[in-house]
């Protein structure tokens, strides 16, 4: 979303960004010249704090980011020609729905198309409500999402639309992608098979990123050859300092050197050894293209970041969009897709193994070349045209 911000100011455009109120997200905006608009709690400290997979205070938790649509974005989009959302559904719902009140262009765009109705793949479970058992057909199973999705979300969104006079909606989840909604990933790594859903890929939004790597690490990275980076972004680990340990342990069988990043999840050093070394917010572009691998939970920012450096990757899914990415980088041939959330020692050594061998890292390569980088620019005229 700030790659996008970037490029819409250089076409000329004002640009708000509405987002939650983390440090990480305000500094990310300020290095673009962008402010920060903050709405809703700080997401680390909802990560931190919720199990994954539950559903225990998600009604309450929606409500919130539902009133907030409707309170603070709504007062920040008064003036803007345009409102571009993404997120979880009580997000984009709610967006869309101020977009109505106010008269202005409505978009819906999604980072991975996962959530996105298609005859060809089942829909994600929702927090707290599985899907029927013994139901093959991806139609029906998506029909049963959208009521799931009424039921949860309906009468929140629906409460805050008749307040503002307008109609309540009756399948709020189609409402929010809209009839025409974008899908901001790269159509080489993740191929959109056309569908009644007038679905626009614009490619991959990757953010302009000079910043520097600090120079002690690339010191370390000068002292010996290419290491494998290690890191789950901000996603939740229930036991960092095993996962840390397992990695190293792994990295080391194969006779190299590790970066490890801790994340949100707080990844440790597991000890002082110098063939190790620790690394917080750092510019991935430049790091990735350093590395002899990558080892990550597969979100689609740090897949489509590995791949455009043409790193070899093992993914381990920790849930959400995380098994789609490493089922691509295994079909791809630019990697391992690791089986289950939990690495072990054994079970990292063997996928390094493989992301190791030259026919791999020739592969990742080759794939690096087809990996396009003007997705936000593309996306910044497609608005700015349709205005």
């Amino acid at each position: 979303m700030v790659g996008l911000a970037v490029r819409l100011r250089q076409s000329g455009a004002e640009v708000r960004v509405c987002a939650p109120p983390d440090e990480e997200f305000a500094r990310l905006l300020a290095g673009a010249g962008v402010s920060l608009i903050p709405v809703g709690r700080p997401v680390r400290r909802l990560v931190a704090s919720v199990e994954p997979g539950s559903a225990v205070g998600l009604a309450e938790r929606a409500a919130e980011l539902i009133a907030a649509q409707f309170g603070t974005v709504a007062a920040a989009a008064e003036g803007c020609d345009a409102l571009v959302a993404c997120g979880p559904l009580p997000v984009t719902a709610g967006a869309r729905s101020v977009a109505e009140k106010l008269g202005v262009r409505s978009v819906h765009v999604s980072h991975q198309p996962v959530v996105l109705p298609s005859p060809y793949r089942r829909p994600p479970a929702r927090r707290g409500r599985s899907l029927s058992s013994g139901v093959t057909d991806n139609r029906a199973l998506w029909d049963e999402d959208a009521r799931n999705a009424n039921e949860m979300f309906g009468a929140a969104v629906n409460t805050h639309r008749v307040a503002i006079g307008l109609p309540p909606l009756e399948n709020v989840r189609d409402y929010a992608f809209t009839d025409r909604p974008w899908l901001a990933t790269d159509p080489a790594l993740s191929p959109w098979r056309p569908t009644e859903l007038d679905v626009v890929q614009t490619g991959a939004w990757i953010r302009p990123d000079e910043r520097p790597l600090p120079p002690e690490l690339v010191a370390f990275l000068d002292a010996g050859t290419p290491p494998v980076f290690v890191g789950f972004g901000s996603t939740p680990l229930g036991a960092p300092e095993d996962v840390a340990r397992a990695a190293v342990e792994a990295i080391r069988e194969q006779g190299a050197r590790a970066v490890v990043s801790h994340g949100w999840a707080g990844l440790p050093l597991v000890d002082d050894e110098d063939d190790c070394f620790a690394v917080g917010e750092v510019n991935h572009q430049a790091l990735f293209v350093r590395m002899a691998a990558v080892v990550h939970h597969g979100s689609a920012g740090t897949t489509t970041t590995a791949a455009l450096a043409g790193a070899p990757q093992v993914v381990v899914p920790q849930g959400a969009d995380h098994p789609y990415w490493a089922g691509r980088v295994s079909e791809l041939g630019i990697g391992v897709a690791h089986d289950g959330p939990t690495p072990t020692a054994a079970s990292l050594s063997a996928a390094l193994k493989t992301a190791l061998t030259p026919e791999t890292r020739a592969r990742a390569k080759a794939v690096a070349g087809t990996v396009r980088t003007d997705g936000a620019t593309v996306a910044a005229r497609l608005l700015i045209d349709a205005l």
